[in-house]
């Protein structure tokens, strides 16, 4: 995982839609990750352990979630 995102920080993607319609990312303290929704941060974010956080990026490299 990128040491940037070791501060607890919550980070989008540059590519992200300008209407804010995208999604948030932060590593926890205990090297976790939380992924929230920017059209609405009140809600409890989605928590993942750092090795499932890893198998999904890995998985989304390989293609593993494609549709076509």
């Amino acid at each position: 995982m990128d040491n940037t995102m070791n501060d607890g920080t919550w980070r989008k993607s540059s590519l992200s839609n300008p209407n804010g319609a995208c999604v948030e990312v932060r590593q926890t303290e205990s090297g976790g990750v939380e992924i929230r929704d920017t059209k609405n941060r009140d809600l409890s974010a989605h928590s993942y352990t750092r090795r499932e956080w890893e198998a999904f990026i890995g998985g989304a490299k390989n293609g593993e979630f494609d549709l076509a």
